[in-house]
């Protein structure tokens, strides 16, 4: 290795090649040994000693030894610039070598002769590259050479390597040697400094402190390394700074860094290389799990002793190459260029090989099933049923830890391993309703056709046609779905349970499309009448949930009907069905509580991993149970793709951005959904009544009417009258009353009041009261508004009443009682503020004014709520004082710093000091959430930490 620049760090070792060249030149020679790690600079160390050595008048011989197979002593000829022919040739002058008399004794005295006479002609540096690769003979010749140079003017200068490998090395040259004969310098690894400053050094324009790092962890400060990295970075075509340093081996041009890589493992040995490289396998997890790569699963993948890798590891993470990882702590390469340079040196065989052995070893000591998949992964097929077993457990694992993206790689492999039918089947409904749920739909299909296709136990094929039709029917093929569940019947003839099952799913995945629904439940009412039996616990449920949809029953019938239902024994496979409609009309019932219980029983008993109607609904039962609460941030979503079908929850988060007065954001995300073409659903039906409710809310009766009545139309058609799903009729009364058509209004506000009627919950009946009244007007308007006043106080939640109350103070407005009507406008205004319902807050604030009230109702919530020293406290706590710096700023004791902050929090509604920027005024919602009063008497505080996710403080 030459040297490249000026030598770094190394001017303690340079001052004792000064000192012991001095003292040779004097006539006293000494043994001066520089060892190190590869790469560490010991090559050039020696050439600047020789460099020394020539320009102080001494004699330079060198010699560099070499792994490959030589002759005895031939290192020592190369020392001497001879061949192995003109050794006999040469007799010189001086003493016997104190080598032992043995064949080649004759030899070494010829040689040690040789040596004198060049040391008789003047004093000699003697330089040795590498002697731990040298042959056996030279390496006694030179260590009885080291034991006669103290009486010659003769310096011997010899590089050799130590490292801790898991191959234990040979004992070294100065071993057996005097200390008083040899003196030795080890060479460590660059500093952090120093490796930095030789990169930056290689650069003209000052490279980015990042990537400076990035480049010395890569290499761990190891010279050797670094100039290689530095020369391939260099190296990128028309770059006028330095390229990115990546992450794989495969970005670098010309490859001198893996090239440094391999020869730094080749000069550790087989076993070494072997390990370093199942450490590179095992800490690069495909499947993203901690790594577990401790000593005794790199023992295991490399076939290496156990009791040397221990060492191995501490001596790599002394050098720098290795250190622990952000996650569990086990060891890992110092940055992933380096772990990818030392595991491409190993071909596929030997690295699925290494797999393997790592997943045996994982699995006899009880790892866990994610970790021990993740190597069997890149194995090739086992043929043992522990693998299959390991990938199920680890695709099971990967679904209840929210990463369901995750799984179908593991149920994709467990497929290339010997199966059964029934297991195939199994393993590929669970695959197929994965990836229908995750990226590969159509891939998803394909595995569930063939899913049902295979032969198995009844109970597989059900699950794995309820799943396939779960999915033709999120595609818009309805009528294919329930051809896939009826290709069943012949064979379930002898399993009435499992056929109830498959009879419930085709009801409900009939929903979907208004002509299947009606043919389906006409067979299912036939059937029921018929033979009861036939239909089980589930199907008579669906039989309630349609009548409570189509005004045929009450409430309190309804509840009643599916509690004896749930006492009746029902199949596992009809569980879900049962509990998730069961659950749907507790919540049109207003009976949340139990509703919540159902939903959250259903859920339990699910297979997240399976495709399954009812998990759909059940989720939609739980976000209508927080609608009904008013807990607008809970059925807020994320972000999702443009352009999709309309769906339950898209329809609930526009009416919750309509509450909170957010209808830029609502009408943003109803441009989002796709309606002229989504499948005639009932949640394409729902989102037209959401957004029917924005365009009234933005002042375009006209527009909200028109997309109130295509609701109604729609559901009619699929016999859906009854108002507990969609109040289409009383929105769109309320839009004729704006639009100066009273008369048409009554029609539809009776016909929504006489269907009310019949579910009869305060809900429901006191809603279409108050819109009765508004569209009836004077006296008569004004009993039916106190009827629906008085009928909404009973009403869960009260959501419904601070519109009714609005409503009241209106007509009474209209009447003028004006002072009356300032009573329920100021409870509607404190109601709306406590639910944070935004836009209703606003309206009562209105119609107050209307009504003559001199100022709005004093606020209990929000930043208006706050009182001067809790607004000054909390200002300061957002800026980043803390409670004693605060307690100082105003001089106040700490426990009233305290005491304060606690009460603007219950204020604001939030949680901590993390969220007070937000909640007073500082935050991204400020600008949208100022929706209050026209005086702006109140800010962002309500929408701004609802937006946030926090709930309203009471």
């Amino acid at each position: 290795m030459s040297v490249r620049g000026p030598l770094r760090e190394r001017g303690d070792a340079l001052e004792l090649v000064a000192a012991e060249a001095a003292r040779a030149r004097g006539g006293t020679g000494r043994l001066l040994l520089l060892s190190g790690a590869t790469g560490t600079g010991r090559t050039a160390l020696l050439e600047a000693a020789a460099g020394h050595g020539e320009t102080h008048g001494m004699r330079v011989l060198r010699a560099r030894c070499s792994p490959d197979p030589h002759p005895p002593f031939a290192a020592v000829l190369d020392l001497l610039s001879l061949d192995q022919d003109a050794l006999g040739q040469h007799s010189g002058r001086g003493t016997e070598p104190p080598s032992p008399v043995h064949d080649h004794g004759r030899a070494a005295a010829r040689l040690w002769r040789l040596l004198l006479a060049h040391a008789g002609d003047a004093p000699l540096l003697v330089a040795v590259d590498d002697v731990h690769r040298a042959d056996e003979h030279s390496r006694q010749w030179l260590a009885a050479a080291a034991r006669q140079i103290d009486r010659l003017p003769v310096l011997l200068v010899v590089t050799e390597r130590t490292q801790y490998d898991v191959g234990p090395a040979g004992p070294g040259l100065a071993h057996g040697l005097s200390p008083d004969l040899v003196r030795t310098h080890t060479l460590a690894p660059l500093s952090t400094d120093s490796a930095a400053e030789l990169v930056r050094s290689a650069f003209d324009d000052a490279p980015a402190d990042a990537w400076v790092d990035d480049c010395v962890r890569a290499c761990a400060g190891n010279p050797l390394l670094l100039h290689a990295l530095l020369d391939d970075l260099r190296a990128v075509p028309g770059a006028r700074s330095p390229a990115p340093v990546p992450s794989t081996c495969a970005a670098l041009y010309p490859g001198a860094y893996p090239a440094a890589v391999s020869w730094w493992l080749d000069c550790a040995g087989p076993a070494t290389a072997d390990v370093a490289r199942s450490l590179a396998l095992a800490t690069t997890d495909s499947a993203g799990h901690a790594p577990y790569a401790d000593a005794e699963l790199l023992a295991g993948m490399a076939g290496a002793d156990p009791a040397r890798v221990p060492g191995w590891l501490t001596s790599m993470t002394r050098l720098g190459m290795l250190r622990p990882s952000p996650v569990g702590g086990h060891p890992d390469y110092a940055h992933p260029l380096l772990r990818d340079a030392v595991a491409s040196g190993w071909p596929g065989a030997r690295r699925q090989a290494a797999h393997r052995a790592a997943a045996e070893t994982m699995l006899r000591r009880g790892d866990p099933a994610q970790a021990v998949a993740g190597h069997v992964l890149r194995a090739p097929a086992i043929g043992a049923g522990w693998a299959v077993g390991v990938l199920l457990d680890a695709a099971s694992a990967a679904v209840r830890a929210g990463r369901a993206g995750d799984a179908p790689a593991f149920l994709r492999r467990a497929l290339e391993e010997p199966l059964t039918p029934e297991r195939r089947s199994a393993v590929l409904t669970e695959l197929g309703s994965l990836e229908f749920l995750t990226v590969r739909p159509a891939a998803g299909m394909s595995r569930l056709a063939e899913a049902v296709r295979l032969p198995g136990t009844p109970r597989d094929r059900v699950r794995a046609a309820v799943a396939l039709g779960t999915a033709l029917t999120g595609q818009g093929e309805t009528r294919a779905a329930i051809g896939v569940l009826r290709s069943l019947d012949e064979q379930l003839r002898d399993h009435p349970d499992l056929a109830r099952t498959v009879q419930t799913a085709s009801a409900l995945l009939s929903d979907q499309d208004a002509d299947v629904r009606r043919e389906m439940y006409r067979w299912l009412r036939e059937t029921a009448e018929r033979s009861p039996h036939l239909v089980g616990a589930a199907g008579r449920a669906l039989l309630v949930r349609y009548e409570a949809t189509a005004g045929l029953t009450s409430a309190r019938t309804a509840v009643r009907r599916v509690r004896a239902l749930l006492e009746e024994p029902s199949d596992p496979l009809g569980e879900p069905f049962l509990l998730g409609t069961a659950a749907a009309v507790a919540q049109w019932a207003d009976e949340l509580d139990e509703a919540e219980r159902l939903v959250e029983r259903g859920l339990a008993g699910q297979s997240a991993s399976l495709l399954h109607p009812m998990h759909a609904a059940l989720l939609n039962v739980r976000a209508d149970i927080a609608a009904a609460r008013g807990a607008h941030e809970d059925v807020v979503p994320a972000a999702r793709p443009v352009g999709r079908a309309p769906g339950n929850q898209d329809a609930l988060a526009v009416l919750a951005l309509v509450g909170q007065g957010r209808t830029d954001t609502a009408t943003a995300l109803a441009g989002d959904v796709e309606l002229r073409d989504a499948p005639d659903s009932w949640e394409a039906n729902r989102f037209l009544y959401a957004r029917g409710v924005l365009r009234a809310a933005d002042g375009d009766p006209g527009a909200a009417l028109d997309d109130f009545l295509e609701c109604g139309r729609r559901q009619s058609a699929r016999e859906v009258l009854s108002p507990v799903v969609t109040p289409w009729r009383t929105a769109a009364a309320e839009c004729r009353v704006a639009l100066g058509r009273p008369e048409e209004a009554l029609a539809l506000a009776r016909e929504e009041l006489r269907l009310a009627t019949v579910w009869n919950t305060p809900r429901l009946v006191g809603r279409s009261l108050s819109t009765l009244g508004t569209a009836t007007g004077g006296r008569q308007g004004l009993d039916l508004a106190d009827r629906a006043v008085r009928l909404l106080r009973e009403a869960p939640a009260g959501t419904e009443l601070p519109a009714a109350l609005i409503a009241q103070g209106r007509q009474l407005t209209a009447a003028g009682e004006r002072t009356r009507a300032r009573e329920p406008l100021r409870e509607a205004a404190e109601r709306a503020e406590r639910l944070g319902a935004v836009r209703l807050h606003t309206e009562a604030q209105q119609a107050l004014r209307e009504a003559g009230a001199r100022r709005a109702a004093a606020p209990r919530t929000g930043t208006d709520a706050l009182t001067p020293s809790e607004r000054r406290i909390a200002t300061l706590a957002a800026n980043g004082r803390t409670n004693p710096e605060i307690s100082t700023l105003l001089h106040l004791a700490r426990r009233t710093v305290e005491t304060h902050l606690t009460s603007a929090f219950r204020k604001l509604g939030i949680r901590g000091r993390g969220e007070l920027a937000g909640a007073l005024g500082q935050g991204p919602y400020a600008g949208e959430a100022n929706r209050f009063d026209g005086a702006g008497r109140h800010g962002h505080d309500v929408a701004e930490h609802l937006a946030e996710g926090t709930q309203e403080a009471g």
